[in-house]
């Protein structure tokens, strides 16, 4: 798997924007200097449980297959105790993959999988860096005085390129397994437990998002009100990513890839992108490669 195949064109967009902040280069190297990696991975690992194939192997069995069909290196897995239903990528040197027990108690094995193979997609797309350095802002780093006035802004464009990379990873989980098993992993977490979600319509919670569109774009008040609420959150609301995978799975992009193809096959060529030169297809919005907005 290459993520230029699949990386929603607003990552990728989001991502040239952040990195075009002014001081942003600055920024992340005064937070790397820190150290902080080697702190985290540390508590990780004298906390949480690593998962291997003499340490609960039947949660640990997920992952190995996952990492050789995306063609990248197998990160250390933990388990942690907790009841709220949860799945993080952290690191950066040192890449781990960490569930919650009540999330693996709560998603079937299929499901699983796409929880698992979600993560794998951040490391694919090599968001796992930035993912992490976002914890740290979020966590009050900042106000710790050793960053400087620039980490606000970049805080906050961290945070929406990071609701970006979210579909993009959404869309790696779907390669691996199909739409409606990643959706409904956002209906266990949206709504509880498989006995209470089981049938939920996928369909008509996607069209939540249209409505929720509305609301968005119903004057500049609401509209203020609705990117203040967003801001600060680096996930999607679950209905808007529900419809965005569900819409991918009906494209040719999708069933190109799913068949073996590349994206560069599956649509006739609508010229150039002037960023990177590449060829776009008809009707895209933004270059599938750079993520120039054409």
């Amino acid at each position: 798997m290459q993520p230029s195949d699949f990386i929603h064109p607003e990552d990728a967009a989001a991502l040239r924007q952040m990195e075009n902040i002014p001081g942003f280069a600055s920024l992340i190297k005064k937070i790397l200097a820190i150290g902080l990696e080697n702190l985290q991975y540390g508590v990780n690992m004298a906390s949480a449980i690593r998962l291997s194939e003499r340490q609960l192997p039947d949660i640990y069995k997920h992952l190995p297959p996952i990492c050789e069909k995306m063609g990248i290196p197998e990160p250390e897995f933990y388990l942690q105790m907790d009841p709220n239903p949860n799945a993080w990528t952290f690191g950066d040197t040192r890449i781990y993959i960490t569930v919650t027990s009540s999330l693996v108690e709560m998603m079937s094995e299929e499901e699983l999988d796409a929880i698992i193979a979600h993560e794998c997609g951040h490391i694919l797309c090599r968001h796992v860096l930035y993912h992490t350095i976002a914890r740290w802002l979020s966590s009050g780093l900042a106000n710790l005085g050793i960053l400087g006035a620039i980490a606000t802004p970049v805080q906050f464009a961290m945070y929406y390129w990071s609701r970006k990379s979210e579909l993009s990873a959404d869309r790696a989980a779907s390669i691996i397994t199909n739409p409606e098993i990643v959706a409904s992993t956002m209906a266990r977490l949206s709504g509880g437990p498989k006995s209470l979600t089981s049938r939920i319509n996928l369909e008509e919670w996607a069209r939540q998002a249209d409505d929720y569109d509305k609301i968005q774009n119903d004057g500049l008040w609401n509209k203020t009100l609705q990117l203040a609420v967003i801001a600060g959150l680096d996930h999607p609301f679950s209905a808007v990513r529900v419809r965005e995978i569900l819409k991918w799975g009906d494209s040719e992009q999708y069933a190109m890839i799913k068949n073996g193809g590349s994206p560069s096959d599956f649509s006739p060529s609508a010229g150039k992108c002037p960023n990177c030169g590449k060829d776009i297809g008809t009707g895209w919005k933004f270059c599938n490669h750079c993520g120039n907005q054409l």
